[in-house]
């Protein structure tokens, strides 16, 4: 027998668990929870009103587990731990981090990745590409105001189409929204379990996370 009891989301409103949903919520619920109807608190925060979840994880399915993406998905999930860093966003770092580390399938260039992070260099853990595309993700993050044309003619020199620079850009957008999302309501990480995610990219409606 399970030991797992589901618990509100910590934060700083009133949330809405599995438990005591309302069926239109509940049916949201059900495409998005993972083992023993867990729901991540990141979502539950939205239960108030349950339109802006079904927003947020059509949004989220999109930019980052959408099989017509081009870009890798560890390196989308990179941008998006060195962004929540960006924004002193544990909740993402530390979920995100997880996703990004099963997917590399190498928990040692993983963990330097981290590392890296933390102490802001993963440009230089990069090649040419990837790192003009995380200090892009800073710029778009910390002084969006100074961004100009040059930065965008860069991408291209460093070998990314114009479609991954839009991949790139959604990306960056999507953490800057949730990391906004999670710090302005307080949530944590009591009762989550890191990394789960709807990793099924071939169909954009199935939002299951596993």
């Amino acid at each position: 027998m399970s030991n797992y009891h589901p618990q509100r989301t910590m934060s700083w409103i009133k949330t809405i668990d599995y438990e005591n949903a309302s069926p239109p919520l509940r049916k949201i619920y059900d495409r998005i929870k993972g083992p023993e109807n867990r729901i991540d608190n990141v979502l539950t925060i939205h239960s108030l009103r349950p339109h802006t979840l079904t927003g947020h994880m059509t949004l989220y399915k999109s930019v980052l587990h959408h099989t017509n993406n081009d870009l890798p998905k560890w390196y989308l999930e990179a941008v998006g731990v060195y962004v929540s860093y960006l924004n002193k966003c544990d909740y993402c770092f530390e979920h995100h981090y997880s996703g990004m580390k099963r997917l590399m399938h190498d928990d040692h260039q993983a963990e330097i990745l981290r590392k890296a992070i933390l102490t802001d260099k993963l440009a230089e853990n990069l090649d040419r590409k990837y790192a003009t595309g995380c200090r892009y993700a800073k710029q778009l993050t910390c002084h969006h105001d100074e961004i100009t044309s040059q930065d965008i003619t860069d991408l291209r020199e460093a070998g990314f189409t114009d479609g991954q620079i839009l991949e790139l850009n959604q990306v960056i957008s999507y953490f800057n929204y949730v990391n906004r999302t999670v710090v302005g309501l307080g949530v944590d990480l009591d009762g989550d379990v890191l990394g789960l995610s709807p990793n099924n990219s071939d169909n954009p409606s199935d939002w299951s996370h596993q």
